[in-house]
C-alpha cells in the first residue's frame, strides 16, 4: 500500500501527455570501474573490500554484454515498429592507467574513450576486440542514444589528494587497471565517483573547464553534441548549470526531491518534476520508474517495474525508467547479466502487450518533445 501511494504521488505534478512514452535512462557507460575477474581478485587478496555490486561486477561493457543487450531491445516493436532504445549516460573519457604507473602515479591522467577499447582489444582481445565497432552500431542503429554523464566517472579532488598521500586502496585499484573499493574519501560530503561533489562551494568553480573539455570529448567520442545531462551520483549544485547551459546542454536528469549541498555539509532539498525549469533555463525530466534487475531486494522486479510504469501512465506521464549498466554486465560474473537480461527481456514483453499503443523513446527526444510544448507546471 505504501509503494502504491508513493508510486501516485511522485506523478501528480509535471509534464503530461496521453502518449505512453517509455524511456530507459541507464547511468554509467563508458566508465572503467573493475578491469576483469584477474584484477578483482588481485584486489581481494590486497585487502580491498567488496562495498557493493558496483564494486563487484561493474565492469566496461564488453562485446557480449553489448550483443546480448541489442538482441534483448530489439526483441520486441512498439506501436510505431522501433526497438526498444537505452539512453546510456556515458563518460567519454577515462584514467589512462598506463601514463599514470610511467609517470609513478604523480597526478591524475585521462584518454579517450576509443583509446581505452583499443587498449582492452589487446589486453583482453576475447572480451573486447571489436567492440568500439559495436557500440557505434548501436548509435547509428538507434539501440543506444549516449548523453552526458560527466568527464569522467570520479571526484579529481579526491583522486589528487589520495595520490600525493601514496593511498593504498587507490593504489592497488590503479595498478590492477580499475578504480573501486575506495573505502573512504575524508569528506563526508564527496563520494569518490562523484565527479561534481565538493565540501567548499569555491570548488564548483573549477568544475567549470572540466565540463567544457568533457562535452568537447563526448562530441568527438559519440560523433554529435550531447544536450541532456546526469551527474554521476546524481549529485551537484545548481551553480553549475550555467556551465552546462553556456556549454550546449538543454535538458537535467534530477531526483524528484533533491538534497542539494551548500558547503560544508550543510544541505537544502529542492522539490523536481518533469517539464520544470531551473533558474538557467535548462528543463529538468526527473525518473520516475526504478528497474535494478540484478539487485536482488526480495522481489519481482519486472512486476515492481510495471506496477509503477502503471501509475505512470495512470497520470498522463511518460515512464522514465531509471537503471545502471551494472545490471547487463556479466565479464566477472556471466549470471549477473543473465539475471539482468533476462528481466529486461521479460519487461519488454510486458510492457508491449499490456501498452500495445507504448512508443520507446531517447531521453532528449522526451526533452525535445516537452521543450516543444511549451507547458510548464505552475505549482
Amino acid at each position: 500500500m505504501k509503494q502504491a501511494i508513493l508510486n501516485n504521488l511522485k506523478n501528480i505534478y509535471g509534464w503530461k501527455t496521453r502518449r505512453k512514452i517509455v524511456v530507459f535512462s541507464v547511468d554509467d557507460y563508458g566508465n572503467v570501474r573493475v578491469d576483469s575477474t584477474k584484477a578483482r581478485a588481485a584486489m581481494n587478496l590486497a585487502g580491498l573490500s567488496i562495498h557493493s555490486r558496483f564494486d563487484a561486477y561493474d565492469t566496461l561493457e564488453t562485446k557480449e554484454d553489448l550483443e546480448i543487450l541489442y538482441d534483448t531491445l530489439t526483441s520486441v516493436k512498439d506501436k510505431n515498429g522501433r526497438p526498444a532504445v537505452f539512453t546510456p549516460f556515458a563518460v567519454p573519457c577515462n584514467i589512462d592507467f598506463e601514463r599514470l604507473a610511467e609517470e609513478r602515479y604523480q597526478q591524475y591522467r585521462c584518454e579517450m574513450l576509443p583509446v581505452t577499447h583499443e587498449k582492452l582489444s589487446c589486453l583482453q582481445p576475447q572480451a573486447y576486440e571489436g567492440t568500439w565497432k559495436l557500440w557505434q552500431e548501436g548509435i547509428t542503429k538507434r539501440l543506444m542514444v549516449p548523453q552526458f554523464h560527466g568527464r569522467e566517472h570520479l571526484n579529481l579532488k579526491v583522486f589528487e589528494e589520495k595520490l600525493k598521500k601514496k593511498d593504498h586502496e587507490m593504489l592497488t585499484a590503479l595498478k590492477n587497471r580499475s578504480y573501486t573499493s575506495i573505502s573512504s574519501t575524508g569528506y563526508s560530503t564527496i563520494s569518490y565517483t562523484a565527479a561534481f561533489d565538493f565540501f567548499n562551494f569555491e570548488e564548483n568553480y573549477g568544475f567549470e573547464p572540466i565540463i567544457k573539455e568533457g562535452l568537447d570529448a563526448f562530441k568527438k567520442t559519440f560523433g554529435y553534441p550531447a544536450i541532456y545531462f546526469n551527474a554521476p551520483g546524481n549529485q551537484e549544485h545548481q551553480i553549475i548549470h550555467t556551465f552546462l547551459k553556456d556549454a550546449g546542454i538543454k535538458y537535467l536528469d534530477t531526483p524528484i526531491i533533491k538534497k542539494e549541498h551548500q558547503g560544508k555539509g550543510k544541505f537544502i532539498k529542492t522539490i523536481n518534476y518533469t517539464g520544470k525549469k531551473g533558474k538557467t533555463g535548462i528543463t529538468q525530466l526527473v525518473r520516475n520508474v526504478v528497474f535494478e534487475p540484478a539487485h536482488d531486494r526480495g522481489f519481482d522486479w519486472v512486476n515492481y517495474t510495471i506496477k509503477q510504469i502503471e501509475a505512470a501512465f495512470r497520470w498522463h506521464c511518460p515512464a522514465i525508467i531509471s537503471s545502471h549498466r551494472v545490471n547487463f554486465c556479466g565479464h566477472i560474473d556471466p549470471k549477473n547479466r543473465e539475471k539482468g537480461i533476462n528481466a529486461l527481456r521479460k519487461l519488454l514483453k510486458k510492457i508491449t502487450e499490456k501498452w500495445p499503443d507504448a512508443e520507446f523513446m531517447a531521453a532528449n527526444k522526451l526533452g525535445e518533445m516537452i521543450l516543444k510544448s511549451n507547458y510548464y507546471p505552475d505549482i
